[in-house]
């Protein structure tokens, strides 16, 4: 198995969180999901190509079936965050069907491709089995049109690359052979309950906790993912809502904007002031002026913190599966970063009557991608039993 590739990818609204088994090692990459069109006339070449991360320099052409106009190239990531035109997710965006999502998903397979094989010439990376992940809220009409569009061949090309003689062009050809969608969320309890390594399960109080019944809220950029989990399965009552982080972050980007003349350029640069903690949580407008803008940041953390807590109350009454479940359990990058406004909007439900006690698991934000490997594991040792001795997990 350890000959194998495996991809995972949580395919967010405001990054893409990837995990390589590559040949039995691991890799891990973060993407901010921004892409912006190249225009050849205004390329600023470096001034000292040694200099130039090839990560702050990623500029694709994607000849993929899963992408009508080929012609065009984009920056993406990083690259594209620093470019004026750059083109960020809309609310509740259809991910199946925008380009974007396969410019940045085999950009960043090919992107791993090309650091670990480090060439001027053209060359071929397989990927035996990708895994990726939707919303709830799109999982069940989407996922088998997801898998179609993505297996099979697709090329990325990458322009520019510091390092390589002219005319710098690299082509990757990523051949994926095998797909498979997980629900977020679900995800999440799948990363809970299974070792990544061996893939049994790791954690058996949760396993019979379930047998109660167990509500998992994952929030995201533009989704909250609701699952319910009862007997070690997700239910079909519970599903998603159209809410997350992203209406809250751009309204702290408008409000520093106007009242302290700095402007973001994505999401993604906010996120991780954010994630750093309120210790950076202050930008600099001009050389040696230092805004605190925590005045901004920390009211719209506790409204989604409420607004989130009633999604939770809201999911639990109506589903009869999951009524009276043993635990809930938060996790997502949002929650990860508004974790103490939520435990405290969680205080004055609980002084209404209607108590919702969260788990905060460590990690949250990488639960999704930690299952999605797990989950590409075992659907490959499913179809090639010879290696199902190498790990002895059962699939309830």
């Amino acid at each position: 198995m350890n000959r194998n590739n495996f991809l995972a990818v949580d395919v967010g609204n405001s990054w893409y969180k990837a995990l390589v088994s590559d040949q039995g090692e691991t890799f891990d990459y973060q993407m901010p999901n921004a892409i912006a069109l190249f225009d050849e006339e205004f390329y600023e070449k470096p001034y000292d190509e040694e200099d130039v991360e090839l990560e702050e320099n990623l500029i694709v052409e994607i000849k993929s079936p899963s992408i009508q106009d080929r012609r065009e190239i984009f920056y993406i990531g990083k690259s594209a965050m620093q470019q004026k035109n750059v083109s960020l997710t809309s609310f509740n965006n259809q991910k199946v069907d925008e380009e974007r999502t396969y410019i940045l998903l085999f950009a960043t397979a090919a992107y791993h491709a090309l650091l670990t094989n480090p060439a001027e010439e053209d060359f071929q990376f397989t990927i035996d089995q990708l895994a990726v992940s939707l919303p709830t809220t799109q999982y069940k009409e989407k996922k088998d049109i997801f898998k179609q569009r993505l297996i099979g061949n697709h090329t990325v090309i990458f322009h520019k690359v510091p390092g390589i003689r002219e005319p710098k062009e690299v082509a990757v050809k990523i051949q994926i052979e095998d797909v498979i969608v997980g629900a977020e969320g679900a995800l999440a309890y799948l990363a809970l309950t299974r070792d990544q390594d061996t893939l049994m399960i790791s954690d058996d109080s949760l396993v019979k906790d379930s047998s109660k019944g167990i509500l998992i809220g994952d929030l995201g950029g533009d989704s909250v993912d609701f699952v319910g989990i009862k007997k070690n399965k997700p239910v079909a009552s519970v599903e998603g809502e159209p809410f997350g982080i992203n209406q809250y972050l751009d309204h702290i980007i408008q409000k520093v904007s106007k009242n302290e003349m700095y402007s973001f350029n994505s999401r993604s640069e906010l996120e991780e002031k954010l994630v750093a903690g309120q210790s950076e949580w202050y930008v600099e407008p001009f050389a040696g002026v230092r805004k605190d803008i925590s005045k901004y940041i920390t009211p719209q953390l506790r409204l989604m913190a409420i607004k989130y807590l009633e999604h939770f109350d809201r999911v639990r009454s109506r589903s009869n599966e999951i009524k009276g479940a043993s635990r809930y359990i938060a996790v997502g990058g949002a929650a990860e970063i508004a974790e103490k406004q939520i435990k405290e909007a969680a205080v004055k439900w609980n002084e209404r009557g209607r108590p919702i006690e969260l788990l905060f698991p460590e990690n949250m934000s990488q639960l999704n991608v930690q299952g999605l490997m797990i989950l590409a594991k075992m659907q490959w040792i499913s179809k090639n039993k010879e290696y199902a001795d190498d790990y002895a997990y059962t699939k309830s």
